[in-house]
């Protein structure tokens, strides 16, 4: 040892061990606050620039057709297009981490994923309709209803998607690379014919519709209010009978103010009646979630069901408030959707970086034959990484069914290719890449779905040829996709 390190001015202090409470601080940032953190980056920043760019194309095209300002739709749209590009981009991010999650650890792209992904949401649908046709969904809740849907979606797809790794692909390992590729494709048209002719067999047909619309709270939108009027303060009867009325969901407001009287033609009232329910406030203004979203001829007050004609609030005009509202009806299957993805995220986040089978997948992802050598069961890690990849593709496909209504052994397709263009965009063999082009591709569509019907010469039907234009122009000047690494190859 040197001199120089000997020194005392070299001597480094044993660092005190970190408390409990700062560990536990520590676990919850990176395992939670930070991924909620970057989705909430990634939907804004995408948001964003496509809102940008949407009001650009409405100063080049003002007026794409007669009497459409595109500006004022863009404004009036412009909620429900964010809203249904985060539902869809967090489809196509859970689908696109199979493909991810594999390619990984192989280097070779699963096409039977997207086939996997139908086979999820075709046990959705058994689960789903053998309950509604038994009577039993009053008897359980709605989260224990969607958590057994989904678990059990999981548990089926993953399994298939292990013996499908051990059937298909491990003896094809040491093969070239188009060798399992095209196995692949092969597979998934197994699994088509075999849905197929399992569910003619069984049910003497093969599109099956999900029962949501026999079920209240997945039917039932949920109104999103900005800068609105909205009842609330719902009372458990109604004007004619002191009958019990339909219930309805809560009022959540951010930013808005309460007023508990309405005026109607200089007269006060501290209840009224909005479509046989009666409400005891109001609010204006902000963001209003649940309610009921005001109007004026809708209103009744007194006992003579009067419709006014003149409504005061806080000393304004009703019909001001209302004219500057925007309403956006929310399905619930898509808060659905949304939170069970991002409770999936967070999780498979903790797994892969937290924890010790996680440390051995991107161990075998860097180098399989050093793992091995240093104790990893390299065939258990790409086992579990295939049953990984499809849990989350039978998710989504569990999902995708609830949210649609309606699905066939065809469905995987159009999805799993849009996944995959997802995974490719954030980067192929990146979690967060994965994450970050599945929400980027689903609020690209959601905007053009909303924007291009307004041209006349386009359409809704252009929005896959733009979407896909927007992935080539990416790749061609960043070949690696949005968050992927350039690895130089070794010689």
């Amino acid at each position: 040892m040197s001199s120089e390190l000997a020194s005392p001015q070299t001597i480094v202090a044993p660092s005190r061990p970190e408390s409990g409470f700062r560990r536990v601080g520590n676990w919850i940032y990176r395992f939670i606050l930070f991924p909620i953190g970057q989705m909430l980056v990634f939907i804004i920043g995408a948001a964003l620039l496509l809102t940008v760019l949407s009001y650009l194309l409405a100063v080049f095209v003002p007026v794409p057709r007669e009497n459409i300002v595109l500006a004022d739709q863009i404004g009036i749209q412009l909620p429900g297009m964010i809203l249904a590009g985060i539902g869809t981009g967090f489809l196509y991010a859970m689908i696109a981490l199979g493909y991810t999650l594999v390619y990984g650890v192989l280097k070779f792209i699963n096409f039977a994923h997207s086939e996997i992904f139908m086979v999820g949401s075709v046990i959705g649908f058994e689960f789903t309709r053998r309950i509604t046709d038994n009577d039993l969904l009053r008897y359980w809740s709605p989260v224990f209803f969607i958590l057994v849907m989904v678990l059990l979606a999981m548990l089926f797809s993953g399994t298939l998607a292990v013996v499908i790794e051990r059937v298909a692909y491990r003896p094809l390992r040491g093969a070239p690379r188009l060798v399992p590729l095209i196995t692949a494709i092969g597979i998934s048209y197994v699994l088509i014919d075999s849905t197929r002719a399992i569910m003619t067999i069984t049910r003497n047909d093969f599109n099956l519709t999900y029962p949501t619309n026999e079920v209240g709270y997945l039917s039932t939108p949920i109104p999103l209010t900005f800068n609105g009027l909205v009842a609330g303060g719902f009372v458990n009867y109604t004007e004619e009978g002191l009958e019990d009325s339909d219930p309805i969901y809560d009022l959540m407001n951010i930013g808005g103010t309460r007023y508990d009287s309405i005026e109607v033609d200089g007269v006060t009232y501290d209840q009224f009646v909005v479509e046989d329910a009666v409400y005891e406030y109001v609010m204006v203004g902000g963001v209003s979630f649940g309610g009921d979203p005001l109007r004026v001829r809708n209103v009744r007050v007194g006992e003579e069901s009067l419709r006014p004609d003149v409504v005061m609030i806080g000393g304004q005009d009703a019909e001001t408030f209302i004219d500057g509202s925007n309403v956006v009806n929310v399905r619930m299957t898509v808060i659905v959707v949304v939170i069970s993805s991002v409770i999936m995220l967070i999780l498979l986040n903790y797994f892969v970086n937290g924890t010790k089978l996680g440390r051995g997948i991107r161990a075998v992802s860097q180098d399989q034959a050093t793992a091995g050598l240093m104790g990893i069961n390299v065939n258990f890690m790409i086992s579990l990484t295939f049953f990984i990849g499809g849990a989350f593709g039978g998710a989504a496909g569990s999902l995708f069914g609830l949210n649609a209504g309606t699905v066939t052994p065809y469905v995987g397709f159009i999805p799993g290719v849009k996944a995959f263009t997802a995974a490719v965009l954030g980067g192929i063999g990146n979690v967060t890449g994965a994450l970050l082009g599945g929400l980027a591709l689903g609020l690209i569509e959601a905007f053009l779905n909303g924007v291009l019907v307004y041209f006349p010469a386009l359409g809704q039907r252009y929005t896959d040829i733009f979407a896909f234009s927007v992935l080539i122009l990416i790749l061609i000047f960043r070949p690696s996709g949005l968050l992927g690494e350039r690895v130089d190859e070794k010689v």
